[in-house]
């Protein structure tokens, strides 16, 4: 008993969670174990002998597997020539874990879009509009960070013009000076009289500006 018990301890296969979210929910099981072996494999070298043993799979389905995963450009092969001339094949993983950055990387900025929707909402008390929500979008579409729009609200405010095209006026030339955080917003303020950085942006009648 004991010895079975350190046996089932042995390996343990583990896969991250951002990773999962990735894969096709209609990924086959063996496709799925296949993969999770290939993963925690510290060599990376495809033996279709051991991974069989080892998951308990038939040599067929491992390799039909492998090369779903590889269809799917989940995975790919490389081949390396050793000193002796011998060529191993090793397994790549670099393409699962661009898809995982990818998608992380849109998860934060759909984080980053409800947050600045919240902040918004907050300084216009009430919900926005269509074409408020597509500004906003727009603002970071172009790469605008929200840092950079969040302080150019806070400049509105202080001014006291809350006014989208106003906030868009001062985004316009924060772009325009190459700004690309408050920091750089700040040093330039520190440059000159406020009067002269306010007449920059102050060349329109933002309240009397009908906005819709």
């Amino acid at each position: 008993m004991d010895k079975l018990m350190t046996l089932l301890q042995s390996k343990k296969l583990v896969i991250d969670t951002n990773i999962i979210k990735i894969l096709d929910k209609n990924m086959s099981l063996n496709e799925f174990l296949v993969l999770l072996y290939i993963i925690n494999d510290e060599g990376k070298n495809f033996d279709i002998n051991k991974i069989s043993k080892e998951l308990n799979l038939k040599k067929d389905d491992v390799m039909n597997s492998f090369n779903n995963l590889l269809n799917n450009n989940l995975i790919k092969i490389n081949t390396i020539k050793d000193k002796y001339g011998i060529i191993n094949e090793t397994v790549d993983l670099d393409n699962l874990y661009r898809l995982a950055i990818n998608n992380l990387t849109e998860v934060e900025k759909n984080r980053e879009k409800d947050n600045i929707y919240a902040i918004f909402q907050q300084e216009f008390s009430g919900n926005l509009s269509p074409t408020e929500y597509e500004l906003i979008n727009g603002w970071l579409n172009t790469g605008i960070g929200e840092e950079l729009i969040v302080g150019a609200l806070k400049e509105a405010i202080f001014n006291g013009v809350k006014s989208f095209r106003y906030i868009d006026r001062i985004l316009y030339e924060w772009q325009k000076k190459g700004f690309t955080s408050m920091e750089d917003v700040n040093k330039d303020l520190k440059s000159k009289p406020k009067e002269n950085y306010n007449e920059e942006i102050f060349d329109y009648d933002w309240l009397n500006d009908d906005e819709e």
